[in-house]
């Protein structure tokens, strides 16, 4: 906030500086020189004013002033027409050609929910398309994301529980699919603990960095689940069977230094540091040739895609039948038992 403030009051000093010759009344001075770029262009939009008053031409520019300076900017989502989109769930910026998403449900762990997954949908395509030369998702409070928010399964709607199932099965499918093709590179920001769907697309973005006081966990068999986000393919290529097996089958929860160490994470970062370290190095990449890194991710991943997209159609078949299971049912039964004791 104190930031926004900030750069508020440089932008209305820069404006207030500024002489507006329109305020005098009509143009009356000679065209400067075609090479007189900066003076030429002030002409030209003077000129352009044609017989305005002095009086309206002094009142359009308060206007235009109050306009840039008068309210705050919310966080909005990036779009390529230049117009703005505001999002429930998320806090969804462009500075410094980097895009960031942040997921922004704290009170709850960022549990994701029906209305976020569609909004992440909605936030990534737009993310993909504008001008940015890398998107960021990161989370806001102490964890990053606490996996599925469990309330999904409890709102059961007319046509029962195997319409729900379904309709949240293609919901994930489209999820999934957003980050397996997006364009340009992606690189999550891990500021703390990290919950199933959180951790499993991991596999899918270009670079993650982590705090130290962030673990990762998919506790699919206690929930009587299976995996997704492409996991089931791609967990076992990072880091080897075994391990991915250990995290997978047995919900073995690695800490930052272990899931750097079988390569889900790019680099830990120690918390005091975290955010400066990291942001200062995506700003650099940033200001990368935006056109070479998408070009070049296309490379790295055109090989895989395919190959992806049946992974994802398969894993998400898997858990439709697991969510209408009677193991699965009972498994999120307990959980909720087991939470309304603490």
């Amino acid at each position: 906030l104190q930031k926004r403030k900030e750069k508020k009051e440089k932008r209305k000093s820069r404006f207030l500086k500024l002489k507006p010759p329109a305020t005098q009344g009509p143009c009356n001075t000679s065209k400067p020189s075609m090479l007189d770029f900066v003076n030429k262009a002030k002409w030209d939009a003077w000129k352009s004013l044609g017989s305005v008053s002095q009086e309206e031409a002094r009142q359009q520019y308060v206007d235009l002033i109050s306009s840039l300076v008068g309210t705050e900017a919310p966080a909005v989502a990036a779009q390529p027409t230049g117009s703005t989109k505001g999002f429930q769930t998320l806090l969804v910026s462009t500075e410094d050609n980097i895009t960031t998403i942040r997921l922004n449900r704290p009170e709850k762990k960022n549990a994701i929910t029906v209305e976020m997954y569609n909004e992440l949908i909605e936030a990534l395509d737009l993310a993909g398309k504008d001008d940015s030369v890398i998107t960021v998702i990161t989370g806001s409070g102490d964890y990053y994301c606490s996996g599925n928010d469990l309330n999904n399964f409890t709102k059961i709607p007319e046509g029962g529980v195997e319409k729900l199932a379904k309709e949240s099965g293609e919901l994930l499918r489209r999820y999934v699919k957003v980050y397996i093709d997006f364009p340009k590179p992606l690189i999550g920001v891990i500021n703390g603990p990290a919950v199933g769907v959180s951790v499993t697309l991991l596999g899918l973005f270009d670079v993650v960095y982590a705090t130290e006081k962030a673990t990762f966990h998919t506790p699919f068999s206690q929930l009587g689940q299976s995996p997704e986000g492409c996991s089931s393919y791609l967990f076992p290529k990072i880091m080897g069977a075994a391990k991915a097996s250990e995290m997978l089958l047995f919900n073995k929860k690695l800490t930052a230094a272990q899931a750097c160490e079988v390569g889900l994470v790019t680099e830990v970062f120690p918390e005091s540091s975290f955010q400066s370290e990291v942001w200062t190095r995506l700003k650099a990449y940033a200001k990368l040739p935006r056109n070479s890194l998408a070009l070049s991710k296309q490379l790295i991943r055109v090989v895989e895609k395919e190959k992806l997209h049946a992974v994802n159609d398969a894993e998400v078949e898997r858990l439709v039948e697991r969510w209408l299971s009677d193991e699965c049912m009972q498994a999120i039964m307990s959980f909720f038992q087991a939470k309304s004791k603490l």
